[in-house]
């Protein structure tokens, strides 16, 4: 079997996450923040643990800015639904993921407007026009950091200068580049920046993050269900607790702690390099195929590990069924939750197959994929 869906969730883990989970539930899976007993106290340090280590990966100054999720999706709600207001104003682009663009246009029902600022046929932002959707009511920016469907990357430097300009807080959604792309939030001037800890974190499913910088205020989407202030019948204030209702995820937190461990073992440049290679070899063996319209940079430095393509007229659904049931391959066909950026490509009807690549992917495995693409053209 060759795994190429890394783009919807990573796999394999390393030893290290699984080792983990599975010592953690025989001996620290206590109720973290609640009791005051030894084995709840380890939890809780475990899962402070984890927050240390994303902070020291992306730059934040406080560990418990850090609020853990399910998911990025869930984290992208928080953050935009947690702070738009009525009258307000949000620029997106028309790339997104619809965890993004969603929850954006869910709130024209409270009185908040959107702009989608148009990206070329590659998925870049043309950072001219993105400038000019800003206004007197603009109030937030909310963007991705690499698409998951062409892997194109949007320069963050850049992105977050004009927002500073602008006195704009900028939300990132990092699914595809967290763990991957050097990611400073001070340096990129990110106020809310939402993750997975399942895709580039090397974490479990049901894992999350959202960082919120100290000087934004976000109205929780629950109340209640934290160790803190549980004299109050008024949820608390302060951070994490203000944003992270319920009990947390601790076994799938400790499994995220060794994911961003290995990440810096490994270390970001490396499995960047890694990944660049894979991408660029496919590229150019794909490019050999007359029959096949690749999607997104050609330059494997201006995307992530994320290659769309389709074979002439066929549906995207027919080539990644073949690729399962005949070769044992996976990857991911259709539309992946971006409707907006198949509008951009003009792929909505036909969708694109995907193939997504991880740290533990080989050449040998890409080499064998665009054989067997060829082999796939031949019986069309």
């Amino acid at each position: 079997m060759i795994y190429f869906d890394n783009g919807a969730t990573t796999f394999p883990k390393p030893d290290s996450v699984i080792n983990k989970m599975v010592e953690f539930m025989k001996t620290k899976a206590a109720n973290p923040g609640r009791s005051g007993h030894k084995m709840a106290l380890d939890a809780g340090r475990t899962i402070f643990e984890a927050r240390h280590e994303i902070a020291q990966l992306m730059n934040i100054d406080n560990p418990m800015n850090i609020v853990f999720t399910k998911n990025a999706t869930e984290s992208i709600n928080i953050g935009i639904k947690g702070y738009a207001k009525k009258g307000m104003h949000i620029i997106s682009t028309a790339m997104e993921h619809n965890s993004v663009s969603r929850p954006i246009v869910a709130l024209e029902a409270k009185g908040v407007t959107h702009t989608f600022v148009k990206c070329d046929e590659n998925g870049f932002l043309d950072l001219d026009e993105f400038e000019k959707a800003f206004n007197e009511k603009t109030g937030l920016v909310a963007i991705t950091h690499a698409s998951n469907v062409t892997g194109t990357v949007n320069d963050l430097k850049r992105i977050g200068d004009i927002c500073r300009a602008h006195k704009v807080p900028l939300l990132v959604d990092c699914a595809q580049s967290a763990g991957v792309f050097d990611i400073d939030v001070q340096q990129m001037n990110i106020a809310m920046l939402c993750a997975p800890g399942h895709k580039g974190l090397y974490g479990p499913m049901g894992t999350g993050f959202i960082y919120v910088r100290e000087d934004i205020s976000l109205t929780p989407l629950m109340e209640g269900g934290t160790g803190s202030d549980s004299e109050s019948l008024i949820h608390p204030n302060l951070m994490p607790d203000h944003l992270e209702s319920g009990t947390a995820n601790a076994v799938g937190i400790a499994g995220l702690l060794e994911g961003v461990r290995f990440i810096q073992e490994v270390g970001i440049e490396k499995i960047r390099k890694h990944e660049q290679e894979l991408t660029g070899h496919l590229i150019q063996g794909l490019k050999q195929y007359k029959n096949v319209k690749i999607y997104g940079p050609e330059d494997p430095t201006k995307r992530c590990a994320v290659v769309s393509f389709n074979i002439d007229n066929t549906q995207s659904t027919d080539i990644s069924y073949i690729l399962d049931s005949e070769f044992d391959i996976e990857v991911r066909s259709g539309l992946h939750c971006a409707a907006l950026a198949h509008e951009t490509l003009g792929t909505t009807d036909q969708g694109v197959v995907r193939v997504s690549f991880s740290y533990f992917n080989t050449i040998s495995e890409v080499d064998e994929f665009i054989k067997i693409i060829g082999q796939i053209i031949n019986i069309l």
